[in-house]
């Protein structure tokens, strides 16, 4: 899987050269859009009105992002994270973790997860009073964003970014953003829907097949903790081997899931993963269509969207900038990676604590690759790593 050079990814068509944080804030709704050479399709003051709203540089709380603003130069690494909060007091838990490693060159970009169930060492932190001690990964943002009485999001990210940084090596993430699903859900629907290949038979655990909540079981109250907790029939997402086109609420329930496999073994987290990570290739493509980067009506209820579910930082550059800076870099040589693991148990026992990379030095290996910058070398000497719709 050797790296493109620059000059072979630009040749390519123009929609598909739309730069990578584009297609990366295309999940989020923040659709930068650009034609080559960086022109914008729409308006300066348009775009900056929105960039201005989502951009909050303190959540980079590194020493690359104190240094102040910089050249956008590979290799580059960007933390995105997802959360879902029912309400603003609510502690958000980081449902979705996942990193971009955009190599030196520039040309390509590497997407991988880290399990919302992992285990590890939750940091430290002075401002929230948290003790440093082992618990699942998505716990950090939750734990870290409780100052003072008071639900602190950048704060608890500030965590969650420094408790990856202690568990995989990687330093100073170069840009970050947060992504809230309940803002996301109106992006989809701006959208009209996704085209997606479904790589698996799944059945929802949430919906009917007609989209609407499935009833709860009376034996599982809403304040019971079941681990099946619905009743009656469920949406069914069909295995395909061409791309098939989902309904907004098709696409984010498909996603969602992470119980039920029709036919074989139970789901797991790491299926879960490997569809968002599917998801995020599929509405890059979508957002860069001709009929949407057309659409100015369409465009502004994107944009609109984006500004309740994105909060974006640049080190001191904004997403125009890096929109500008990778512009190389086309959404079909975005390479998803898949680290197998499994659960974690206490010795001697059944009770879960959560999940592991398994084998656990073949991560390290990789979170290694990506601090050296040689992630595609790694990644010809581990081809099983490489997920097939890449």
């Amino acid at each position: 899987m050797p790296e493109q050079p620059v000059g072979e990814t630009l040749a390519k068509s123009v929609l598909n050269r739309a730069p990578l944080w584009t297609r990366i804030c295309a999940i989020a709704g923040c659709v930068l859009m650009f034609a080559s050479g960086g022109t914008l399709v729409a308006g300066q003051s348009l775009l900056s009105k929105y960039t201005g709203d989502i951009t909050n540089d303190a959540l980079l709380d590194t020493g690359a992002a104190k240094a102040g603003k910089k050249d956008i130069k590979g290799p580059l690494t960007i933390l995105l994270v997802g959360i879902d909060p029912r309400k603003a007091t609510t502690p958000p838990l980081s449902d979705s973790i996942l990193i971009a490693h955009i190599p030196k060159d520039m040309s390509t970009a590497y997407l991988f997860s880290i399990p919302r169930d992992l285990y590890v060492e939750i940091a430290a932190d002075e401002k929230s009073g948290l003790r440093a001690h082992s618990n699942k990964i998505n716990s950090a943002m939750a734990l870290g964003s409780q100052v003072d009485g008071k639900i602190d999001v950048v704060n608890g990210f500030q965590v969650l970014a420094k408790t990856v940084t202690n568990y995989t090596g990687i330093k100073d993430f170069d840009a970050a953003a947060i992504i809230n699903f309940g803002g996301f859900k109106k992006i989809v629907e701006a959208l009209g829907g996704v085209s997606m290949t479904i790589d698996m038979d799944v059945k929802s655990e949430h919906l009917t097949p007609e989209g609407t909540q499935r009833p709860r079981l009376r034996s599982c109250p809403i304040s019971g903790n079941c681990a099946h907790p619905y009743t009656g029939p469920q949406a069914y997402y069909k295995k395909s081997t061409k791309p098939v086109r989902l309904q907004p609420w098709q696409a984010l329930d498909y996603v969602r899931q992470r119980y039920e496999f029709k036919g074989g073994p139970p789901m797991t987290d790491y299926d879960r993963q490997r569809h968002q990570q599917q998801f995020i290739k599929a509405m890059a493509k979508e957002a860069l269509s001709k009929d949407v980067m057309t659409d100015v009506g369409k465009m502004t209820k994107i944009l609109d969207a984006a500004g309740e579910s994105l909060t974006f930082a640049g080190g001191g550059n904004g997403p125009i900038e890096w929109a500008v800076a990778l512009k190389g870099v086309n959404v079909d040589d975005m390479v998803t990676v898949k680290l197998p693991g499994g659960g974690k148990f206490v010795p001697g026992s059944n009770k879960y604590l959560g999940e592991e990379f398994v084998p656990a030095d073949l991560a390290q290996e990789f979170f290694d690759a990506v601090k050296a910058d040689r992630v595609a070398a790694f990644l010809l000497d581990h081809p099983t790593l490489v997920n097939k719709d890449s």
